[in-house]
């Protein structure tokens, strides 16, 4: 039996305030309980000095995962590489700190401090910025406000098939050559115009695309397997909640457990890492966050697919010149 008119009017009331409690616990809580876990740091120097510091650093239960280097070479080489955020380098003419901006300027600042408090004196401690966030986007905002509209773009071109009834290989194609398109035109003004990503051309378009893609193929794919509400199941999914736990206005491993986690596994949080190694990190640490968006649009494309293959009996066409008899009435 339909729902009455006042049976829609009590859900609408219902479900508004529910879904902006949601965005609100969604995007506030994790932004509200920033704090370093488990950040991963390096310490090169020799014992018992680095072990003095290391010690310091693992004092803090679960802030920080200290990485020892031999020196300061493997330090920048681990930076480089994406395997630690930063590094203190101790030598003879006294400790220095290595950066990589680039990756997490909220993450650069924070080691800036901590290591400046931990100084004897307050001293300064010398910082080297070892991969530099460009100098059009100091802050990384440009970047971190990419994410959203690049996961809409994804949420708009799947909830278009789905409503248009796309199925199949229409289907696959319209999603792909929206990502494509989305890659091309978003690349032109983040790199060209704004020079906010400073990567090979090609390579960050490619990674643009498949955010868009592994977004847009998982709507379409829930929208074909649940009909329209599968729109809704996919914006909450790879928006309400893919967006504020991706981190990448800050860093995974600022968020609260198991936010920072989770949001990885979600296309804007592996979208959001995978162009921040590929615009500023010659493609390191990219595997991960690459085949996890590779793993989305397979799935979502698969639904899609095998829905197209799906023909009830009652769509099939009936013979020409003939009009399909009325089903008997019990």
């Amino acid at each position: 039996m339909p729902a009455s008119p006042n049976h829609r009017a009590v859900a609408v009331a219902l479900l508004v305030p529910l879904i902006v409690s949601l965005a609100l616990w969604a995007f506030s809580w994790p932004a509200a309980r920033i704090a370093p876990r488990d950040l991963p740091v390096g310490v090169a120097g020799a014992a018992p000095a680095a072990d003095a510091l290391a010690q310091r650093f693992e004092s803090r239960a679960g802030a920080f995962e200290v990485h020892r280097y031999a020196d300061a070479d493997a330090a920048r080489t681990a930076i480089e590489e994406r395997a630690v955020y930063g590094a203190v380098i101790l030598s003879a003419e006294g400790p220095r700190l290595l950066t990589a901006s680039a990756a997490s300027p909220v993450v650069a600042q924070l080691l800036t401090e901590a290591v400046t408090q931990a100084a004897h004196d307050g001293a300064a401690i010398p910082v080297t910025d070892v991969v530099a966030a460009p100098d059009a986007d100091p802050r990384g905002s440009a970047l971190g406000a990419s994410v959203l509209p690049l996961t809409l773009a994804g949420v708009a071109a799947g909830a278009l098939v789905t409503l248009m009834r796309l199925r199949g290989a229409r289907a696959g194609a319209a999603l792909a050559g929206a990502s494509v398109l989305v890659g091309v035109a978003a690349t032109t003004l983040a790199h060209t115009w704004l020079g906010v990503i400073t990567g090979d051309w090609w390579t960050e378009a490619a990674a643009i695309a498949s955010t868009t893609l592994a977004a847009g193929a998982t709507v379409a794919g829930l929208g074909a397997l649940l009909g329209t509400r599968g729109i809704g199941v996919g914006a909450l999914l790879v928006v309400l909640l893919g967006n504020p736990f991706s981190g990448v206005t800050s860093a995974p491993e600022l968020l609260p457990a198991p936010v920072g986690t989770i949001g990885q596994w979600l296309p804007p949080g592996a979208g959001g890492s995978l162009l921040r190694s590929v615009a500023f990190f010659d493609g390191n640490a990219s595997g991960r966050p690459a085949l996890i968006l590779a793993l989305w649009a397979l799935l979502g494309l698969t639904a899609v697919l095998l829905a197209g293959r799906r023909r009830p009996e009652s769509a099939a066409p009936a013979p020409a010149g003939r009009t399909p008899e009325p089903a008997p009435t019990p």
